[in-house]
């Protein structure tokens, strides 16, 4: 398989061309700004820290989330490496839903040592949109780009027998 560097190379790359499609789609008035913004952050964030490699330890996504990486340690766990978690939609689902269980439980703990709730604005519907797929991008990429590669290291294995 392609190595994080390698993953991460491809992902920074395409972020260029959708963003100047997104600039394309600001000048064309199909999106606001609010979109572009929410969708490039998400997209780094994504391509940087929610990679599907975060099922295993000792993955550069893992070390980046620094004093915080052990809240993924019961997610390494829970999924082997290119299974589910390399899945094109229900990998991606899954560390969502993992990090937003993982953000509901450090705000009940927020709640609790502060004493009173944390009020949190709501996004537009097309921002939230933008950061889904956004987020999603990267992800997508990371899962075909491995399938591509393993399907040509396997049929020019075969050429060599």
């Amino acid at each position: 398989m392609p190595s994080g560097r390698v993953h991460l190379k491809i992902e920074a790359g395409l972020l260029f061309g959708w963003t100047a499609l997104a600039g394309f789609l600001l000048a064309s008035r199909v999106i606001s700004v609010e979109g572009v913004i929410a969708f490039v952050l998400a997209y780094a964030f994504s391509a940087l820290f929610l990679s599907p490699d975060l099922d295993l330890a000792r993955s550069r996504a893992f070390r980046r989330w620094g004093l915080a990486r052990w809240l993924w340690i019961p997610y390494a766990l829970l999924f082997r490496h290119r299974r589910l978690s390399h899945h094109p939609i229900l990998g991606f689902v899954t560390r969502l839903a993992y990090l937003g269980a993982m953000i509901v439980v450090v705000g009940a703990v927020a709640v609790v040592v502060i004493g009173r709730p944390v009020r949190v604005g709501v996004p537009s519907a097309e921002a939230l949109l933008a950061t889904a797929v956004g987020a999603y991008l990267p992800n997508l990429t990371h899962v075909l780009v491995d399938r591509v590669v393993s399907g040509w290291r396997r049929r020019f294995a075969k050429r060599r027998l």
